[in-house]
């Protein structure tokens, strides 16, 4: 039983982590929604499944590596809130790949979508015409969301954490002046004041941190 004693304590201390840093990320589950969680999932297991059966690493040593593992998820999700080309660079941003009918073929290069692929995400979404769709949105997990022509109840996430969502701003032809406008008149002297804004036919709908 002394054998597996080591081996049973890191299983338990590399579960303990694993559910803190779910928790502490605000998710439900360990699926990827940016590149940036699955570096991290992938990161995580190979820590837990490289120590786990190691004799030659002390159940200290696997201690510290989990908490400087910890340490930096913490920091990156820290400064991936608070800064929005931080966010970009780690997770990636929404990309616009077809917009009023047209097709950005050089958004679909640059992030590798294929002409085949791009009809694939289509299909799915039961779209079969270029022409129906007004916007194209590949996201950071690599989904497709596509709006149609018609579709007047979508709602827009305009402003995300505190930082205004640039893509919606191109996509609704507005410039952050108007955005930072709108939410002055709605009471919030800043965006950064906004937790979520949505854009809704011509609305806009704001909460605020202290809502």
């Amino acid at each position: 039983m002394q054998l597996y004693e080591p081996i049973i304590l890191k299983l338990g201390l590399g579960i303990l982590c694993l559910i803190f840093q779910i928790n502490i990320m605000g998710k439900g589950n360990l699926a990827p929604s940016s590149a940036m969680d699955q570096v991290q999932n992938y990161v995580l297991g190979g820590i837990i499944g490289g120590v786990i059966y190691n004799d030659a690493i002390s159940i200290l040593q696997f201690v510290l590596v989990l908490l400087i593992w910890t340490l930096l998820v913490l920091t990156m999700k820290f400064f991936k809130e608070h800064n929005r080309y931080v966010k970009q660079v780690i997770d990636g941003s929404p990309t616009i790949l077809i917009k009023n009918g047209k097709i950005n073929v050089k958004s679909c290069l640059r992030r590798g979508i294929s002409a085949n692929e791009l009809m694939f995400k289509l299909r799915v979404n039961g779209i079969y015409e270029i022409e129906s769709v007004k916007s194209a949105v590949l996201e950071q997990n690599g989904q497709l969301t596509v709006i149609e022509f018609g579709d007047e109840n979508i709602r827009f996430p305009i402003i995300v954490d505190g930082q205004a969502n640039y893509d919606v701003l191109e996509l609704i032809n507005k410039d952050i002046d108007w955005l930072t406008t709108q939410a002055q008149e709605n009471g919030f002297s800043q965006i950064g004041e906004v937790y979520l804004g949505e854009y809704n036919s011509g609305e806009i709908k704001l909460y605020g941190y202290n809502d």
